[in-house]
This record gives C-alpha cells, sequence and structure tokens, in this order.
C-alpha cells in the first residue's frame, strides 16, 4: 500500500469513527456544568465570604493539581518544555488562566451572571479581529455583520441609554475578561499548533496561575475558616445550607477539569467551529440556572442584546475562511 493510500485509509478510519451526536452531547454536558458553576461561585463569594481572588486561586490550584497529577500518570512525556516554551506557559498561565477566571468572579459578583457571560463572550469576536488585521487571516464579509451585531448587542445588554446603568467596576471586569479569554485562545491555539497537547497546556497553565496567586495572595493567609463554614443557598433556595468546601470542589473539579475534558473529547467527533457555537449555549443555560436558584432576571432589552451577541459571535466562527 502507498503511502497516500495508507493516509486515505487513516483519514477514512477517523471520519467513520466520528460521531457528531456524542460530540454535541459532550459538549451540552459541559455547558451545563460551567452554567451551574457560574452560580456556585457566587454562592461562595456572596454566603461563603470568599472574595474573587482566592476563588480564583482556588480554581486555579485545584484543577492545576489534579490535571498535573494525572498527566503525570498517564502522558509523563508530554509534560517536557523547552526554556522558551516555558516562558510562553507562565504567560499563557497568568495572563489567560489567572486573569480570565479573576474577571469573571469580579464580574459575576457585581452583576447578573448572564450580563458578565455575554460581555465576556465577546472573546471569539476579538479573536476574528485579531486574525483579520493582524495575521491578515482571510475573512468572509459577513465579519462586519458580526462585528456591528456584537456591538448593538452589547450596547443593550449594558443599558448605555441609560448611562450605563449596570455596575461599572463589573461591566469593566467583564470586557478585561473577554480580552483575557480572546488572549487565553490565541495563545492556546498557537501553542496546539505547535505540538504541545490540550491536558498539558491546562495543566502547566493552571500551575504557573497557581504560583502568581501564591505570590499575589500568600496560601498561609488564606482564610481556613471559611472552607469550614456552612454557606446559605441564596434566593429562591434559601432555606438550604452547603458546606462551602463542597461547593469548592464543584468549582475545581465539576466547574474546570471535568468540563475541560468533555469539551476536548468532542472535538473528536466535531469541528472545533461547531463546538464553539454549540458551547455559546452557556450564556443561555447560566441565565436560567441563576434564575431558578438566585432570582436573577434580565430585562427584555437586554435579552434581545444576549441575542445579537451571541449571533455575533456565531457569524465571526464561521466567517474565518
Amino acid at each position: 500500500m502507498s503511502e497516500i493510500a495508507a493516509d486515505r485509509a487513516v483519514a477514512g478510519e477517523r471520519a467513520a469513527a466520528r460521531r457528531p451526536l456524542v460530540g454535541y452531547a459532550l459538549v451540552l454536558t459541559a455547558v451545563a456544568l460551567w452554567s451551574v458553576h457560574g452560580t456556585v461561585a457566587k454562592v461562595v463569594m456572596e454566603s461563603g465570604g470568599l472574595s474573587s481572588l482566592r476563588l480564583a486561586e482556588v480554581r486555579a490550584a485545584g484543577a492545576g493539581f489534579v490535571l498535573l497529577a494525572a498527566v503525570a500518570i498517564f502522558r509523563p512525556r508530554t509534560l517536557r518544555f523547552s526554556a522558551r516554551e516555558g516562558a510562553y506557559l507562565v504567560v499563557f498561565g497568568v495572563a489567560g488562566l489567572a486573569f480570565v477566571h479573576y474577571f469573571y468572579f469580579t464580574a459575576i459578583a457585581r452583576l447578573d451572571i448572564g450580563v458578565a457571560l455575554v460581555i465576556q463572550y465577546l472573546a471569539p469576536v476579538l479573536v476574528a479581529v485579531w486574525a483579520r488585521f493582524f495575521v491578515h487571516e482571510p475573512m468572509r464579509r459577513r465579519i462586519w455583520i458580526a462585528l456591528a451585531a456584537s456591538f448593538t448587542g452589547l450596547c443593550l445588554v449594558v443599558e448605555i441609554w441609560a448611562g450605563l446603568a449596570l455596575d461599572t467596576v463589573g461591566v469593566a471586569a467583564s470586557l478585561a475578561g473577554a480580552f483575557s479569554y480572546a488572549l487565553y485562545l490565541v495563545m492556546a491555539d498557537h501553542s496546539l499548533r505547535g505540538g504541545r497537547d490540550v491536558y498539558s497546556l491546562l495543566a502547566w497553565g493552571f500551575l504557573f496561575a497557581t504560583l502568581f496567586w501564591t505570590v499575589v495572595q500568600p496560601w498561609w493567609r488564606f482564610p481556613g475558616e471559611l472552607v469550614l463554614e456552612d454557606a446559605s443557598l441564596l434566593g429562591r433556595l434559601a432555606s438550604a445550607d452547603l458546606p462551602v468546601w463542597l461547593l469548592l470542589a464543584y468549582v475545581v473539579v465539576l466547574g474546570t477539569v471535568v468540563p475541560f475534558i468533555l469539551m476536548v473529547s468532542a472535538l473528536r467527533h466535531i469541528t472545533p467551529t461547531r463546538a464553539a457555537i454549540v458551547a455559546m449555549t452557556e450564556p443561555v443555560l447560566a441565565s436560567l440556572v441563576a434564575f431558578a436558584w438566585l432570582g436573577e432576571e434580565l430585562g427584555p432589552a437586554q435579552i434581545a442584546g444576549g441575542a445579537l451577541v451571541l449571533a455575533g459571535v456565531a457569524l465571526a466562527q464561521t466567517a474565518r475562511a
């Protein structure tokens, strides 16, 4: 068998192994876990007493050590990196993972979860803009419609006609989170194209994020007594109490590690573009969870704005030629 025939055979086997329905199910499961994660994180901050800085630190440390241990056991060779790549991983961990989580937690502490997520989901549009104007990647004309829809939707979400009726710090944190998320996507894509696998990339990224937070706020100053207390579930479920450590376990395991693994596994069955578009259901599901759990509601203009932002993101995802 010639090399060309062999390559075609391998490609055929991979195509046959793809099961799109499984891929979509994996993405939706990951999105459902992330959607609950936002409300759990808000309860930890508002009722459990942890700051957004500490919560970002716990999430990075927990996810980092779980992933690093798993990769060290099953794929130890992938943990190797050169000095040059090491510097890249440090920037990825700090400017990407550490900052995006901190800005997200800061945003949801001051805004409704759905609003914060819609604003942060501008990240794929920012990536498309970066690819068009800085990398000069070919783009379909629909990118301009995507930008217009996203900008218009953002104005509706923040109710700009009322002089920015929402919390200014919360909106600023959401926008900063969108830029950090975009940087995370660009750096992750570059690293994966360079040959690094997703699991070791996330393991090192979370570990360097943990080291950064350890310098900013040392662990020996961690308010450990708060972890042993109970957090009152706010809003519609106010009668229930759960220990803070259990909620933190959800943030780390079911809100971070498991969804990332599910999303990566989904890419074996569907393309990244389709996975990203399906993942845009997160603001919708997260808003429903926040409504049922915390009683958070969005106004008609904000709902329309969120739909426009998500439509713009979908167009931006499909505009890259």
